[in-house]
């Protein structure tokens, strides 16, 4: 495996590269949330209450894929944005949907996969917007969830470790690189496989979480760390991965299970041991450090993968939000 090569490739991928329309509009809405008290730019929004958060959170679909795998496009608009929700550590409470389409076979193909990931996940449905009358299709699914402490994008911290979580129990849903870990498991694991990252926020074993996304692995951690100011050095082939996948597929793909952490390196062992014990692939990957670049070893060879701060991804930073949650939350 040549490292530089493969690295060099994945920054061009555009699941990574698409993640730099956050920051072509971030100047757009700066001014639209500074009153309240948890930065934009994370998994979900979060607006605290008396009792903890509301999490609101929304996932549009690329048209493509919809066409392609409708059932499955409406199993991943419940199925991504629950766990967009549990990212935060919280628990999902309803969702709405928009859909543009025909009526047809396709249209009734995406609400079937909707309303089968609803009852799997004990989500309700609860209302939405349809046309049927567009010759394209597009699907627009949000969702609300609230959490009694928040795990978030803008925590990591210096020598932190950095732990990553992915149920390796599937495989890939062609022609995509999705890796499907959830239409054909027991529907009572997937809800207690999410349960654990409520419980892990309450129980203060992690401080940093976020989904693993369209952007990938290393994508991902990039988010994290460049909504934290920090950075990190990551062993790559300590990330969980099936045997049978080479890494160009596997750090382009979307897993239906699957998160990265920064924790304190006092608790890394009781958070992987957290996943192990349900039968979830987790690994201490890395550690945080104040350098604003991420550096990967692989192999006997090292290579930066992405310099912060020369090169934004998201730009949704602490440095660009008027509010520190550091001190706020995690003090």
């Amino acid at each position: 495996m040549q490292l530089n090569t493969l690295l060099t490739e994945l920054r061009e991928y555009s699941g990574i590269q698409n993640k730099k329309d956050i920051a072509a509009i971030k100047g757009l809405i700066k001014n639209a949330y500074r009153h309240f008290d948890h930065p934009n730019g994370d998994d979900t929004a979060a607006i605290k209450t008396s009792t903890g958060y509301d999490l609101f959170a929304t996932e549009g679909f690329l048209s493509a894929f919809v066409a392609q795998d409708p059932w499955f496009a409406g199993w991943c608009g419940v199925m991504v944005n629950v766990s967009d929700v549990a990212a935060m550590g919280g628990h999902p409470t309803a969702i709405v949907n928009t859909i543009w389409a025909q009526a047809g076979e396709r249209t009734n193909a995406i609400y079937d996969g909707m309303v089968a990931a609803s009852q799997v996940y004990q989500v309700p449905i609860v209302g939405g917007h349809t046309n049927l009358h567009t010759q394209d299709t597009h699907l627009c699914v949000s969702i609300l969830g609230k959490a009694k402490r928040l795990l978030s994008s803008f925590d990591a911290k210096p020598n932190d470790e950095l732990v990553v979580a992915i149920d390796l129990r599937g495989e890939f849903r062609a022609p995509f690189l999705n890796w499907n870990a959830a239409t054909n498991a027991p529907p009572e694991r997937l809800r207690a496989d999410l349960a654990l990252l409520p419980q892990i926020a309450e129980n203060n074993i992690a401080s940093a979480a976020k989904d693993i996304s369209q952007a990938g692995i290393l994508g991902t951690c990039t988010m994290l760390l460049e909504s934290s100011g920090v950075g990190a050095e990551i062993e790559l082939e300590n990330i969980p991965k099936p045997a049978h996948v080479n890494w160009h597929d596997w750090l382009r793909a979307f897993p239906s299970y699957g998160y990265v952490f920064a924790c304190n390196s006092d608790n890394a062992d009781t958070l992987v041991a957290t996943f192990a014990q349900r039968g979830i692939s987790a690994a201490k990957v890395g550690t945080v450090t104040n350098t604003p670049s991420i550096n990967i070893h692989a192999d006997g060879q090292s290579c930066q993968f992405w310099n912060i701060e020369e090169e934004h991804l998201t730009d949704m930073t602490i440095k660009n939000n008027a509010l520190h949650i550091r001190e706020q939350h995690y003090a």
